[in-house]
């Protein structure tokens, strides 16, 4: 296999499980080595990084919660002192507690907030301030959702904040072209991760969900994999810039 992130230091949040957890591994099966931001659960994060270093990788595990801007420069400085640099920052991490909109508490709206929108924002920040003093460029990923472009009854909380990263993404290419850092948003629809986990035990709405792709499966962590190194390769894709790409077996154009 070819490494296309040869040399690259990579740094992904929400990394000990899921998306973020694939997308730090395969990205090290490239070549990179890669900083994992977690918030809770250090066991996963260890054996991300530990799998990771079995690729020949250099890896480090760095606890913090988005939600806190300043867990956003720690980040960065951690990373930075590790691995000498960040090229390429992957905006990762999210939560989604599913809820009805009437009842709506305020502090599951406002974390939801925290964690998904303002914890991408200054995250995106740090990255883009420390690759600027670098001086020659990189990527920004951030995973914004379908929910960007569609509603959903139980998520009146998260489809706003992943259109907000899907136009972070947008606005912030404009912002750092003139620094050679390029911007994209990835739009996954339904993978299987810890996010969805409950939602999906009803069998019959997994069935029924399964039925919309017309792939005929729901997506797994994997499947962002290759999106995502396209999208931090300057190799693949040096002149995208401000694009968003939907990951989701078709579901967005199945209409009928």
């Amino acid at each position: 296999m070819s490494k296309l992130l040869e040399g690259k230091r990579v740094c992904v949040t929400g990394a000990s499980a899921g998306i973020g957890r694939a997308v730090a591994i395969g990205c090290a099966r490239h070549g990179a080595d890669v900083a994992v931001n977690f918030a809770n659960d250090s066991n996963g994060a260890d054996s991300a990084v530990a799998e990771i270093e079995a690729l020949g990788q250099r890896a480090i595990a760095v606890q913090g919660d988005v939600a806190e801007a300043e867990s956003a420069t720690r980040l960065i400085s951690h990373t930075v002192k590790a691995l000498g640099g960040v090229d390429i920052f992957v905006n990762n991490a999210g939560i989604c507690p599913f809820h009805a909109f009437l009842d709506m508490p305020a502090e599951t709206f406002e974390r939801t907030m925290r964690v998904n929108l303002h914890g991408a924002y200054f995250m995106v920040q740090a990255a883009a301030n420390q690759m600027v003093k670098q001086g020659h460029g990189g990527s920004i990923i951030a995973m914004s959702s379908i929910s960007a472009l569609v509603g959903g009854e139980y998520q009146t909380h998260y489809t706003p904040t992943k259109a907000g990263v899907l136009s972070l993404m947008q606005s912030t290419a404009i912002a750092l072209g003139k620094h050679g850092i390029r911007c994209n948003a990835l739009l996954p629809g339904t993978i299987l991760t810890d996010i969805n986990k409950d939602d999906l035990a009803d069998t019959d709405k997994r069935r029924y969900m399964e039925g919309r792709v017309p792939l005929g499966r729901l997506g797994q962590p994997q499947d962002m994999v290759g999106p995502t190194v396209f999208l931090a390769s300057d190799e693949l894709s040096g002149y995208v810039t401000g694009a968003a790409l939907l990951v989701d077996g078709g579901a967005f154009v199945n209409l009928q």
